[in-house]
């Protein structure tokens, strides 16, 4: 994939984040450089290529924070099973990348891209703006051409977000298909890992390799004659967004691309409740898991993070508190009361939503998000213009993917593909097909402090 010589291209991305991202733009997308950092001289398809990952990934010589303090300085004595795919294939894993502490779900006011070990990061568009969360230094980083690929992980949104608001593509896949050990988790239902790059067919081969697979690159050249279906309720409340998408339905359909409008019933207040209370009672069990099964000492359980938190309010609740981890250890682990939300939220994203939208098409898509707001510590992020298209398959645990679909106000806008579970194929497919009509290449950020 890349066109440098095994080390140039590492040297060329260490030199960016020293100019870019912690001086000069001061993007703030890396958290942490690899300790004792050497190129990796293995053949693959990825040699030569580095490779930034997210700071909730276990690797030897990473912190894995989650961008908390309370696993600040635990050490890393493993790596995770993505770390080990990465570096079978010739990657060098330089460094990771911020997120939105715990993936926010700490508080309704945290803020995408901050977190306590991190600081914020930027928009590589506009200084001021969000990243988008919770991969937030995935999305700025490769859309900054730090690197070209990165891992983010998605529980509902948080690769297709970033994706969206800094530039790139990002694709989540189905629940399972990539190992999720030594990967600080919120919910075993919905957490993935997922590629983060500049194009397509990139994202295509570090989904080969992260899922331990050979066929994505070749799925984005196939021929599918796919049927999409248009969601016209999966638009966002910016006009600018939304016009982009009309455009862009137009363009698939004079190139002779099978495409049909679509309506899905949208969700309601309970939906959205349901899911979140699905990912408490979920994180109570499998955060209790996961920290005590990792080596070194530190908190063990939510409950133990909560007491962290509170003695170090200084750092920790400088701009926000902690509501949803409190809220969640009154609510418990997977009791009845989980089962039956869990139930009723399955049954929606489901039977409601993707099943009968499948019965027809093999392709969904809508738009994501609408341009960056104006990051705000302390008061929380602005996601009121953007679709709801995240929410069923981050229940359903299927696939979704999101690239470039233009430029609104100097920001760049996301359209978003969904497919059936384990069609990452065809999900390829169809995004490799929007690329290639669309014909806008790799987007180039502005830069702009202001």
């Amino acid at each position: 994939m890349a066109n440098h010589g095994i080390g140039e291209g590492v040297e060329e991305a260490l030199q960016k984040i020293k100019d870019v991202d912690k001086s000069g733009y001061e993007l703030n997308s890396v958290l942490s450089l690899t300790d004792n950092l050497e190129v990796n001289h293995k053949p693959g398809p990825l040699s030569g290529v580095p490779i930034l990952i997210k700071d909730n990934i276990e690797a030897i010589g990473l912190p894995a924070t989650a961008g908390s303090l309370a696993l600040s300085g635990r050490t890393v004595e493993r790596d995770s099973t993505i770390a080990k795919r990465l570096r079978d294939a010739g990657a060098t894993i330089i460094g990771s990348t911020n997120l939105s502490e715990w993936a926010n779900i700490r508080s309704q006011k945290s803020t995408s891209g901050w977190s306590a070990v991190g600081g914020l990061t930027a928009n590589p568009w506009k200084h001021e703006r969000s990243a988008g969360g919770s991969s937030s230094g995935s999305g700025a980083a490769v859309a900054a051409n730090i690197v070209s690929m990165a891992v983010g992980s998605e529980t509902d949104g948080s690769i297709i977000c970033p994706a969206s608001l800094n530039g790139c593509v990002g694709i989540k896949p189905t629940v399972g298909s990539i190992p999720r050990d030594a990967m600080v988790p919120i919910s075993a239902s919905q957490d993935t890992p997922g590629p983060m790059t500049q194009t397509v067919v990139q994202s295509a081969l570090l989904l080969d390799v992260l899922t331990n697979r050979n066929e994505y690159v070749k799925s984005a050249g196939e021929n599918f004659s796919l049927k999409f279906g248009f969601v016209t309720d999966w638009i966002t409340q910016d006009d600018g967004t939304n016009e982009l998408l009309t455009d862009l339905v137009s363009k698939l359909s004079k190139a002779n691309i099978s495409i049909s409008e679509l309506s899905l019933p949208e969700p309601s207040e309970k939906d959205g409740e349901d899911e979140f209370k699905v990912l408490l009672h979920e994180l109570n069990d499998d955060l209790a898991n996961y920290l005590k099964n990792r080596p070194g000492l530190g908190v063990r359980n939510l409950a133990e993070v909560v007491e962290f938190n509170l003695k170090n309010k200084d750092s920790e609740m400088r701009y926000f508190a902690q509501e949803y981890f409190d809220q969640a250890l009154e609510l418990g682990g997977r009791n009845s009361s989980y089962q039956k939300l869990r139930q009723s939220n399955l049954d929606w994203a489901q039977n409601k939503v993707l099943n009968p939208a499948f019965e027809n098409f093999d392709i969904l898509l809508g738009a994501t998000y609408s341009p960056a707001w104006v990051s705000n510590l302390g008061g929380g992020d602005d996601y009121s213009s953007a679709s709801w298209i995240s929410m069923a398959p981050a229940i359903a645990g299927t696939p979704i993917g999101c690239l470039p679909m233009g430029i609104v106000d100097g920001l760049p806008v996301g359209v978003g593909v969904v497919s059936r579970s384990n069609q990452e194929n065809l999900l390829i497919n169809a995004m490799s097909t929007i690329e290639r009509v669309l014909g806008l290449g790799i987007l180039q950020p502005l830069f702009a402090k202001n």
